[in-house]
């Protein structure tokens, strides 16, 4: 079973940046595109960015374009989100999950519900 494991979370003023890690157990890493979600207290889950298996397409929400970037290590496992220009409405604790593709290695979704293994989530708060 696929294990993911987010770090990089804590406290930033806000304009600062980030950069979150999510490790993936398994070799069969590459088997899945990876997605960045997160979730403020009251609020609904909402996507923040996707990354494809082979890295060559990714997604990002309206709301953090331009100021987020995703990337990924292969030979690390690593899914990596690059937070830039961090504003207080970012404080929320974000996940990273992962989504087995059959067909495609050139796709990755913003639903959650097409997400099969998630993390357990780091806290990011922005504040002065």
């Amino acid at each position: 079973q696929l294990q993911l494991v987010e770090s990089g979370g804590g406290l930033v003023q806000p304009g600062g940046s980030l950069t979150l890690s999510c490790a993936v157990s398994l070799s069969s890493f590459t088997y899945y595109s990876i997605g960045w979600f997160r979730q403020a207290p009251g609020k609904e889950r909402e996507a923040v960015s996707c990354i494809s298996i082979d890295g060559k397409y990714t997604n990002y929400a309206d709301s953090v374009k331009g100021r987020f970037s995703i990337s990924k290590d292969n030979a690390k496992r690593t899914v990596f989100l690059q937070m830039n220009s961090l504003k207080p409405e970012d404080t929320a604790v974000y996940y990273c999950a992962a989504d087995r593709q059959l067909y495609n290695n050139h796709y990755c979704t913003s639903s959650p519900y097409e997400y099969d293994y998630w993390g357990q989530g780091t806290q990011v708060t922005v504040s002065s």
